[in-house]
């Protein structure tokens, strides 16, 4: 099969695509022939050794996919060969290839009308989304959403989700023309975290009290400000960190203001509660029905093209989900 190879650690640029032997599904397990995989910002992250997980050289990067059914492993029940499936792989790489294998019990069925691009924007993103805003926020209609990060894949997810559940939604990004996206998706404000006055913005829009909730993608500086800007009773859903910053919290902040620091890692959730993950897109599938729903493809690259696509991604360069096609009749004319 054909994939794109991490020889040696650093920049995206050092990858190349090769031919390599097709993998073999172990128990539990589901070998795909993979015609869609997401970009992710961990993918940046693993390439150069900076990633929690570190697997052995050479490896092929990429954990989000979308494809067919071709081998079920032993023991795995529910699926058959040609079923379409999104999942994440196996291992936590071995994406950007040809073929790749997954966890069956991770897998969830591609919604009907959702074709292979749209699936594999829609995985990880609203997975991690609705996980954080559901199980994790606990959000309710009338509350107030403050997304961090909102033109990113998971800062559009949860605009467009926080919407869906009745909360008042204030996009907040790097500057107003990265907004554009956030406010085309429903956004009800628009805040720059670059300004002198982010958290008097935020304060100002809440009337003084803060967010009631409040999912937060970048880390750094941001999440400072809004450790400072929360509601009594609020929550604060720490999903990444992709300013590169990990910060760290005043503690006396969550015990005065009342509010809850939570935790929100997708990944452990769909290890630990499977049942859990698929109701999530059984009802995200409802809502794509519905028109609620639509992610939003920022670009869809070849194999050849993923390089570029990390550099870009790494350069803060782009909005939503790129998508690599793996097949290569996928293109890019039903997602402008």
């Amino acid at each position: 099969m054909r994939a794109l190879v991490c020889h040696q650690l650093g920049p995206p640029e050092l990858l190349a695509v090769t031919n390599m032997a097709s993998p073999v599904p172990g128990s539990g397990k589901l070998r795909l022939r993979v015609s869609a995989a997401g970009i992710n910002f961990p993918d940046t992250l693993i390439i150069q050794g900076q990633y929690q997980l570190k697997p052995p050289l050479p490896f092929v990067p990429g954990f989000e996919v979308v494809g067919t059914v071709e081998e079920v492993g032993a023991g795995v029940d529910g699926f058959a060969i040609g079923d379409r499936v999104m999942a994440l792989t196996a291992y936590g790489f071995g994406g950007f290839a040809e073929q790749a294998t997954v966890r069956a019990a991770e897998a969830v069925p591609v919604p009907a009308g959702l074709d292979d691009v749209a699936a594999a924007a829609l995985y990880s993103a609203y997975g991690t989304a609705f996980h954080g805003l559901v199980q994790r926020g606990m959000v309710r209609p009338g509350e107030t959403l403050v997304v961090l990060g909102a033109s990113g894949a998971v800062g559009l997810a949860s605009v467009e989700l926080g919407k869906a559940l009745g909360a008042r939604v204030i996009a907040v990004g790097r500057s107003r023309d990265r907004l554009v996206l956030a406010a085309s998706k429903g956004a009800d404000e628009l805040v720059c975290y670059t300004d002198e006055t982010f958290k008097q913005d935020i304060l100002s829009l809440t009337d003084g009290a803060g967010a009631d909730v409040c999912i937060d993608m970048l880390g750094g500086a941001a999440f400072d400000t809004m450790s400072r800007a929360m509601n009594w009773g609020g929550r604060l859903l720490v999903v990444g960190f992709t300013s590169g910053d990990i910060p760290r919290l005043a503690t006396n902040l969550p015990m005065l203001k009342g509010y809850s620091l939570v935790g929100t890692y997708w990944g452990r959730f769909i290890d630990r509660d499977q049942a859990g993950n698929r109701a999530n897109f059984d009802t995200l599938a409802e809502l794509i029905a519905a028109g609620k729903v639509a992610p939003h493809v920022d670009r869809v690259v070849p194999l050849e093209g993923v390089p570029a696509a990390l550099r870009a991604l790494l350069n803060r360069e782009v909005s939503g989900k790129i998508v690599v096609a793996v097949t290569p009749q996928i293109s890019m004319k039903d997602h402008q």
